[in-house]
């Protein structure tokens, strides 16, 4: 199957569980849907495509290229180990990574102009992980897949974590009435993610940067979870700045990163 496939079955699945499975009252056809179904056809299909192949080309070149100069081993690391193990490695790595940069996504100014659209959701379901701008995924993928270009990591290993991230990202944004127990120290969840686009300063901005896995936040001071109740309001202070349409998110950020100190 290809990630298009996958995605289409992922989706699939989510809108049929949140009907099953409700955490909040939630109406299916909700305010920004149209504009939310938009972003899945180009961060979800159109990018999920470009971006796949050029990702597999990227990583072939920057692996030759480091053994050119001598900064790679002259052969995968990693190319003898089963599947199950360098699945394992590339999920705890490449998660780890995207902890860091959504991390920076929320510290450096310019940066978080970006993000900007993505904590622009107010009513959270799995579609709203699929509301980002496109420079997170020059900015994720750069620092993401490097690193596994010069593990020498399997391609077939990399497509399965691809799809691990999708349906545990969906997983976190979804409406979802789900708790893992005490496994939600190690894997990020619904109940603890919305935390993370609370519109209050409640816990601080910096928290639940986790995507797959949680146990970071735990490690790194970043975990906030009061699980006795969620959110009374997702957003970011001054939010009345974001565009409500698809083209006037995209286009926001770049306009404002133009704009003239005032």
């Amino acid at each position: 199957m290809s990630y298009v496939h996958w995605l289409v079955a992922i989706s699939l699945a989510f809108t049929l569980l949140e009907r099953l499975l409700p955490w909040r009252p939630q109406p299916l056809f909700r305010k920004g849907l149209i504009g939310d179904l938009g972003w899945l056809a180009i961060n979800g299909h159109l990018f999920g495509v470009v971006t796949a192949g050029l990702m597999a080309w990227t990583a072939a070149g920057a692996t030759e290229l480091l053994r050119g100069l001598g900064l790679a081993p002259g052969r995968s690391l990693v190319a003898d180990w089963p599947f199950p193990a360098q699945f394992a490695l590339f999920l705890v790595l490449s998660d780890f990574l995207q902890w860091g940069v959504h991390n920076l996504l929320h510290r450096v100014p310019w940066l978080w102009a970006f993000h900007k659209v993505h904590h622009s959701v107010t009513t959270m379901d799995w579609l709203g992980n699929f509301r980002f701008h496109w420079m997170e995924i020059v900015v994720y993928k750069t620092v993401q897949w490097l690193p596994l270009a010069w593990l020498g990591a399997s391609s077939q290993a990399v497509f399965a974590v691809a799809v691990a991230s999708t349906v545990w990202g969906d997983f976190n944004h979804s409406n979802l009435d789900v708790s893992l127990g005490p496994l939600g120290r190690l894997l990020n969840s619904p109940r603890m993610h919305l935390w993370h686009h609370d519109l209050s300063t409640e816990g601080g901005t910096a928290k639940n940067f986790g995507i797959v896995l949680s146990v970071w936040d735990f490690l790194f001071g970043t975990a906030y979870w009061p699980r006795e109740r969620s959110p009374e309001r997702l957003g970011y202070p001054g939010m009345a700045e974001m565009p409500e349409t698809l083209v006037g998110q995209l286009v926001w950020p770049l306009a404002k990163r133009k704009a003239p100190a005032g």
